[in-house]
């Protein structure tokens, strides 16, 4: 049997020809390629952005800190609220920490150290907010000059500042520390701030207490709440200076106020 003429020609004319398909498949898997490309730029770009860009950690960390309900975190982003200005210490360099606390509480930790080497001195603004009360002053003192953990701390006196007096705090236990260091202590209640630190400058006992009454009247408010302002207002206009020569020598004779020891009292109470 035959085939009508017509029906083979109008087969013929709808083959393609394999020149065309060819190019159609070239073309095909050319854009499969681009958008496989694309995609794994995007994704490359996605995981550089949420890892380079500091905003987005902070909400992140500030979002699970929210949820976690309790527990400090870092606040990079926060300005300084404090320093400590014309403190000569050669070889010591400053760094600044800033904590929160959802509840509403943040400290500002000031510390004091040569490369690789522990913190020599260390300054504490807490500004209490609604969180639970942490552990004693004392007691966080005493693990904050002593990171092992294996000492405590007894009281040394009391040092005059612009604040006003100051409570001091030294290392006791078997495994002290070999440096020798003075904590301090001294709360604000008008504008609801806790000053805590130490320092481990000067050789006799003189040198230190005049060190840490030197580290306190160095301490400047940068910014902070009318009554924060104001307590430290308050505060310049009592201080007393603080020059290089403030510090006694070792062949100083040591007073009262500036002796390591309480004062002897004399006759009978």
């Amino acid at each position: 049997m035959r085939s009508n003429p017509a029906l083979r020609g109008a087969a013929s004319s709808s083959r393609i020809h394999p020149a065309l398909t060819s190019f159609a498949e070239e073309c095909r898997d050319t854009v499969l390629r681009v958008l496989a490309y694309a995609g794994a730029l995007a994704l490359i770009g996605l995981i550089v952005f949420y890892t380079a860009n500091p905003l987005t950690d902070a909400a992140v960390t500030a979002a699970t800190t929210a949820e976690a309900g309790s527990g400090w975190s870092v606040a990079d982003r926060s300005p300084p609220a404090f320093a400590v200005s014309q403190l000569d210490w050669p070889g010591k360099t400053e760094t600044t920490e800033i904590l929160r606390h959802p509840a509403g509480g943040r400290k500002d930790i000031l510390r004091f150290a040569g490369t690789g080497e522990p913190a020599a001195a260390e300054i504490e603004i807490y500004r209490i907010g609604g969180e639970a009360p942490g552990p004693a002053a004392d007691a966080d003192l005493a693990s904050r000059m002593d990171h092992r953990g294996t000492a405590s701390v007894e009281t040394a006196g009391v040092i005059e500042t612009k604040f006003g007096p100051v409570q001091l705090f030294s290392l006791i236990g078997d495994d002290r520390p070999a440096r020798a260091c003075l904590g301090f202590v001294k709360p604000i209640e008008a504008a609801g701030l806790r000053i805590s630190g130490f320092s481990c400058r000067g050789e006799t006992g003189p040198e230190r207490r005049a060190a840490a009454a030197c580290l306190l009247d160095r301490l400047v408010l940068l910014s902070g709440d009318a009554a924060t302002a104001a307590a430290f207002a308050q505060a310049e206009l009592r201080r007393s200076g603080c020059a290089p020569n403030h510090i006694p020598s070792a062949s100083a004779p040591a007073d009262w106020v500036t002796g390591l020891q309480d004062p002897v009292l004399r006759g009978r109470l």
